[in-house]
């Protein structure tokens, strides 16, 4: 099973910001040490080119981000300051999930260990994301004809408006979100399937209704491909979940939707997505048990 990371392009952050960037160098070391993967397992990514891009985003939009002609209201609204090195590492998250796609369809399931940036719209960026890597890199493989059906299977706790808005009418993808109904985005847009739960919901009810879901996903759509959103926010210690899932829960809800995923042929890329816990390292165990998880079904 191969893993992407990007973590060692740096994104230069104000003292203070509150998006945990070390989260992600955190999993690779845990991931590392725990014996089940090989060195060569562990890959950097090339950048997501340009032509990529356009697959899923408007080229002036694209072309100001990299020039840097963005305004200070558009970075503000992405929650990051702009820089040469937010694009380059915004390119290679994109094009880990691009890797992870083309892995996993050859070996099964594969993980890209950070991406999951579904706030990303066509012609805008939010909520700490700037492309968005799931939508970019379903297009790729549709482009490249390796699949004919794809389906994003988002359990952050956000919706993935961005997602929803730019595969919108595309019936080559498959788009589902499982999330918090009172949380980000306000504006919610209309996924092919979206199921909202209350605050405060545990796993019980969080793993019924998912359950649900998954039937109704794999009733409507036969993708060959998967992209798994995981997600570590629904967490009850997470500063932006208003879910109350424990550690079980969420490895409970990875084993539900990777073995699904298996029954029904799918091959399955993984992204991380969100992850806010108070304690960070809890936030680096979800997403850890996440890649193990996959690494075993």
């Amino acid at each position: 099973m191969k893993l992407y990371y990007a973590d060692t392009f740096v994104l230069p952050l104000p003292p203070g910001h509150r998006f945990p960037m070390c989260k992600y160098a955190m999993l690779r070391e845990r991931i590392a040490a725990s014996g089940r993967f090989a060195e060569d397992d562990l890959r950097v990514p090339e950048a997501a080119t340009d032509a990529e891009l356009l697959l899923a985003h408007d080229p002036r939009y694209l072309s100001r981000m990299v020039a840097g002609e963005v305004t200070a209201q558009e970075m503000r609204r992405i929650g990051f300051p702009w820089s040469p090195q937010m694009v380059e590492r915004s390119r290679r998250s994109a094009g880990a999930t691009i890797a992870a796609c083309r892995s996993a369809l050859a070996e099964g399931f594969s993980a890209n260990l950070a991406g999951g940036t579904h706030h990303a719209h066509r012609d805008f960026g939010a909520g700490f994301c700037v492309f968005n890597d799931a939508a970019v890199a379903a297009r790729v493989m549709l482009a490249d004809g390796l699949v004919g059906q794809v389906a994003v299977i988002d359990c952050d706790v956000h919706q993935g408006d961005g997602t929803a808005a730019i595969l919108d009418g595309d019936s080559r993808v498959f788009t589902f979100s499982i999330h918090g109904a009172r949380n980000f985005p306000f504006d919610k847009q209309t996924s092919d399937l979206d199921l909202e739960l209350e605050d405060g919901t545990g796993d019980a009810h969080y793993l019924a209704v998912l359950a649900g879901g998954l039937d109704r996903v794999f009733a409507r759509c036969l993708p060959e491909l998967v992209i798994y959103l995981a997600g570590a926010d629904p967490y009850e210690g997470d500063r932006l979940g208003r879910l109350a899932l424990t550690v079980d829960g969420l490895q409970a809800r990875d084993r539900l939707v990777l073995g699904r995923c298996a029954d029904e042929g799918a091959a399955v890329a993984v992204a991380m997505a969100g992850g806010y816990a108070r304690d960070i390292a809890r936030t680096v165990e979800i997403h850890a048990n996440t890649i193990l998880t996959a690494a075993s079904t």
